[in-house]
């Protein structure tokens, strides 16, 4: 029984071995589309999808696709949230240094308005932003580094918002800027849906960054 059982083991490890090597070379057929926006670090991630009467399959991060890009974030935490109405609004968010958060936002289920803020003291790009419509349908993810505030507007009922955090959440180090304080052009035009917090946080004008920006 047990040389039986050691035979059985030991096929079942040259068939986990080779579904190994038939994974890696299918994997590196699967690339995602990087694409830069005009704040430089602020990246759109694209993921590449595989479908069939089933749905489809599809990579959301591979450390080692991001690694051949020049792309090196730890993500340590991941989140999901549900916003249940649409025109909700969360933001203008981050976490100071030294527990500032890199993140990696996708949509879940519906669609939203995803917002990147530059708030590098020093930064050429100081108070600008960029804003992207991220949806399940198109699968679009939004590369927010440390050092830019966060936000988004729900564009549907019951979206979810998934994303990836190289650093664990830190309420000493949580904060906020007013969301209609930097120019956004938000997409739609509604009182939104706002938490205590976001209602009443600092604007933009009065905020004093603990970032600093780093480039020559």
């Amino acid at each position: 029984m047990r040389k039986n059982l050691f035979v059985c083991n030991e096929l079942r490890g040259d068939l986990n071995r080779n579904l190994c090597y038939l994974n890696a070379n299918v994997f590196e057929k699967r690339p995602m589309d990087i694409q830069t926006t005009a704040l430089p670090g602020v990246l759109v991630v694209t993921p590449k999808r595989f479908g069939d009467a089933r749905g489809f399959f599809s990579e959301s991060w591979n450390r080692n696709t991001m690694l051949d890009n020049g792309i090196d974030f730890n993500f340590v935490q991941d989140n999901h949230s549900l916003s249940e109405k649409t025109g909700t609004l969360r933001g203008l968010h981050f976490q100071a240094p030294p527990h500032a958060q890199a993140k990696l936002v996708r949509c879940g289920r519906g669609s939203f308005f995803d917002v990147a803020v530059d708030v590098r003291a020093g930064s050429p790009t100081y108070g600008q932003w960029v804003g992207y419509e991220l949806s399940f349908e198109n699968g679009r993810q939004l590369l927010v580094p440390e050092g830019f505030l966060h936000g988004f507007m729900t564009l549907e009922p019951m979206t979810e918002i998934v994303y990836k955090c190289t650093d664990f959440y830190n309420s000493d180090a949580d904060g906020s800027v007013l969301w209609n304080s930097c120019g956004i052009e938000w997409p739609l035009n509604v009182e939104p849906v706002l938490s205590q917090k976001d209602e009443e946080a600092t604007p933009l004008e009065a905020f004093e960054t603990p970032f600093s920006w780093e480039g020559s």
